[in-house]
């Protein structure tokens, strides 16, 4: 197969025009090309009276070695790289099943490799599986009954089970992880065009089905998953594990525990600095959600586009370096989505941003934040982080009334710097309900000084962003981990062998696909350990 990159045709091309793409690059007649692949195809919409689609193809072709050399010195030409992810290789494996802590998506990668590989994982989840979590989250959205252990948070799939399931991300792998990640979720029942979308999205409503079918699949393979089951302590016999503790009462043999939590697994955390397992304080970002009408963000990106079926909802990323040595920017963004009530603790409002996957509803939101980091927590605990989140989540919960109601400023109001008494054209898409209030209170004061600063400037690179009428809702606080859980270079943590900190919880990924591909990483550092003692095998 050979690469080619960079060809490019209107957004709205017919579809034969891809082979005449390919045949007008190489200079060849259509006999000659046996088949093609889509790799990748993006939009490029900065001249807004000429939005295109980008294409990178792999081709098979007569005479490909000919071709490579006729076409030598075009970089946009190549032969196309081996995209399939191979499993470690393995000796015969030995001693008690491992014990996968979280399913999210750290948390289900990491024990389906160890399925795949014959480990027979146990996957134990704190929360509920999908199906009754779901439920539980509708009625928390509804009525504003929060049950603590069964939310947004906590449960099967973990916090990305209700997002928007934006798969972009930033990491590079030469080990093709990233491409299994995604073909996994392919064959758990997503759209197959995530395999070659710039911004791949697989929405809230497919990812509960995906997240069932990978379950299933990991039990299929010999593994066990049991839920309502939190880490509750760890045992350990000269420095190693040798059984995790459930619910302060069930003992599982193992020599291996992955910590594969999510951000928000505070008791979790406190267990841990009780046990002596290093931790570190960690920065992390903390701001609203904003929203604006879908339709404002359509006409901004995409001029007289705007609305076209063929492009659907657009949207935006935005950053600004202030004045007062801050920055803000925005993250997150969901097109055609909502704003979601995202609490795990009593007392405390927590907000997130939701897409289905046809992103049809009226509103786009976006999390407009700012980074913190320690010396802003207050304390030198390395727990400390959690205590500045829940500071300002009770603040917020006080602002909206104290029934998980949400803190609401219309943006002109917050900028002006005067409390909002009634709404505009844009309707929060925030349930239970919303409060109007001034989001100062709820706030850092360098926070919203710097979101305030960041706004204006903003509105420079989107028009409307400013908009009188857009809503705030605050607080988002759950950005990333406030802690990290050393680790060494073995991927355990340095206090206990068989204890492998992970993920975005553990501090080091974020977001879907990069939390997955470390919970790759995790099941192949498990079986090092196994691995025949052959020089250059990975």
């Amino acid at each position: 197969m050979i690469r080619l990159r960079d060809i490019t045709l209107p957004f709205d091309h017919k579809e034969e025009a891809l082979v005449g793409g390919i045949l007008e690059r190489l200079g060849i007649p259509e006999h000659e090309l046996l088949k093609f692949t889509v790799v990748l195809k993006s939009i490029d919409a900065r001249r807004k009276n000429n939005i295109v689609a980008v294409y990178t193809i792999d081709v098979g072709l007569k005479n490909e070695p000919e071709l490579l050399s006729r076409f030598s010195q075009d970089i946009r030409i190549s032969p196309a790289p081996c995209l399939d992810y191979r499993l470690p290789t393995l000796g015969k494996i030995h001693g008690p099943s491992p014990v996968v802590v979280g399913s999210g998506p750290c948390g289900l990668f990491a024990a389906l490799i160890l399925a795949q590989l014959g480990f027979k994982p146990v996957l134990i989840e704190r929360g509920k599986e999908v199906g009754s979590r779901v439920k539980d989250v509708q009625n928390f959205w509804r009525n504003g009954q929060l049950n603590q252990e069964s939310n947004v948070q906590f449960g099967e799939g973990g916090a990305g089970t209700f997002s928007d399931g934006k798969l972009t991300t930033q990491i590079k792998d030469k080990y093709n992880r990233l491409r299994k990640v995604l073909k996994e979720f392919v064959n758990a029942g997503a759209p197959e065009e995530i395999l070659y979308q710039a911004k791949p999205h697989i929405g809230t409503d497919n990812l509960v089905k995906v997240v069932m079918s990978l379950r299933n699949t990991i039990i299929s393979l010999g593994g066990k998953v049991r839920f309502e089951m939190k880490l509750t302590g760890i045992k350990t016999k000269d420095g190693k594990v040798t059984h995790a503790i459930l619910n302060d009462s069930e003992n599982i043999e193992t020599d291996t525990i992955v910590l594969a939590l999510g951000h928000s697994a505070r008791d979790t955390f406190e267990m841990l600095a009780r046990l002596n397992i290093p931790i570190e304080a960690k920065p992390f970002s903390i701001g609203v959600r904003i929203e604006h009408p879908q339709s404002l963000i359509d006409k901004a990106q995409y001029g007289r586009f705007a609305s076209h079926p063929l492009l659907g909802p657009s949207d935006y990323k935005l950053a600004h370096h202030c004045d007062n040595g801050r920055s803000a920017y925005t993250f997150c963004m969901c097109p055609g989505g909502e704003v979601i009530a995202s609490s795990s603790e009593a007392g405390g409002i927590v907000t997130n941003g939701m897409s289905f996957y046809s992103r049809n509803r009226p509103n786009a939101n976006s999390a407009l934040l700012v980074g913190v980091g320690p010396r802003d927590f207050g304390s030198a605990s390395p727990l400390a982080g959690i205590g500045f989140q829940r500071k300002w989540e009770q603040k917020a919960f006080e602002a909206g009334g104290g029934s998980y109601f949400a803190p609401v400023q219309l943006v002109g109001d917050f900028l002006a710097g005067r409390p909002s008494n009634s709404l505009g054209e844009v309707i929060p898409s925030y349930t239970p309900g919303t409060t109007l209030c001034n989001l100062a209170e709820c706030l850092p004061g360098f926070v919203a000084e710097t979101i305030r600063l960041a706004i204006s400037q903003m509105d420079k690179k989107l028009n409307g962003f400013a908009m009188n009428d857009a809503i705030m809702t605050a607080v988002e606080s759950r950005s990333s981990s406030p802690i990290r859980i050393v680790r060494d270079e073995t991927f355990q943590s340095p206090a206990i062998k068989g204890l492998y900190p992970a993920g975005e919880g553990a501090g080091y990924a974020g977001g879907i696909i990069s939390t997955a591909v470390d919970g790759i990483k995790i099941a192949e550092a498990i079986s090092w350990r196994e691995r025949p003692k052959t020089p250059g095998v990975r």
